[in-house]
């Protein structure tokens, strides 16, 4: 299986920097964030082409996305930089783009309005040829709905954010409710080290190397395999703690090549638990 991983994941080296280090680590692509302007995944597409990388996926903005549930026009301001992101992806062939549905911790409103905003983006995913793979973050409730409402088009499926599930799902099995019947579009593979206080919070989101949480990989493999997930390995991962957290202090004596070589092996020891 082919792997990736995010070009943000070395604190204080650049996009541009790290795309060299990622080819060099082994690694096969890479995603990185979209915004509105072109210009930005168009200089990353062409860097790719120069190592031999591939474009994997994008990542939205997903600042704003409380506002798609929201009526006026900041949710429309909000979808509409959603599909600008989009039709940059498609300009520089980038295959799927995903993106959160809901950003907070606040009680749970899910609504029609949402799901018809999200509609349009997938929509427009469709006459762009590209996938909008919907991620699992807080706020379940909303991923809910549009899966409910938007999953029948093949433009649509669904991102595992493994750390994700642990720290904000509860560890609840989120590949099989939202990866059957080739939903599973793409992964997001880190560890963290679960809930670790009494409420859920994103302080717990430490996307550290798979392997060096509490995650059950063994039980992430057997749910992915049960999806038939054949696509690419993806890792999302950081190394740098969240605010007063020393988590990634083991990474702290690694150069960023090392780092990368180190997260590639682990991609490939996971890779080992699906063949």
């Amino acid at each position: 299986m082919k792997t990736a991983v995010n070009l943000s994941c070395v604190a204080g080296v650049s996009s541009l920097d790290l795309i060299p280090l990622v080819k060099r680590a082994g690694f096969d692509g890479c995603f990185s964030g979209v915004s509105a302007d072109v210009t930005d995944v168009m200089t990353v597409a062409s860097r790719l082409r120069e190592e031999g990388l591939i474009y994997q996926s994008v990542h939205a903005p997903f600042t704003k996305m409380h506002q798609m549930w929201e009526s006026g026009e900041d949710g429309e301001n909000a979808l509409a930089e959603l599909i600008a992101c989009a039709e940059n992806a498609a300009r520089v062939r980038v295959p799927i783009m995903v993106t959160h549905v809901f950003i907070g911790f606040r009680e749970e409103h899910p609504n029609s309005l949402g799901v018809e905003r999200f509609g349009k983006l997938v929509k427009r995913a469709e006459e762009l040829g590209i996938k909008i793979a919907f991620e699992n973050t807080e706020g379940e409730s909303y991923l809910q709905a549009v899966r409910d409402g938007l999953f029948s088009s093949p433009a649509a499926g669904f991102c595992i954010d493994t750390g994700h599930e642990m720290c904000y799902n509860r560890s609840a099995d989120m590949i099989s409710k939202y990866g059957a019947e080739g939903k599973l579009f793409c992964t997001h593979l880190n560890d963290n080290m679960g809930i670790t206080g009494p409420e859920i919070f994103w302080l717990d989101d430490a996307h550290l190397l798979p392997f060096d949480g509490i995650a059950d990989w063994d039980g992430i493999a057997k749910r992915m395999k049960a999806v038939g997930y054949d696509g690419f390995l993806t890792l999302e991962l950081t190394t740098q703690s969240k605010p007063n957290r020393t988590t990634h202090d083991r990474y702290a004596s690694l150069s960023p090549l090392e780092f990368l070589t180190l997260a590639h092996d682990k991609a490939l020891q996971f890779a080992e638990k699906l063949s």
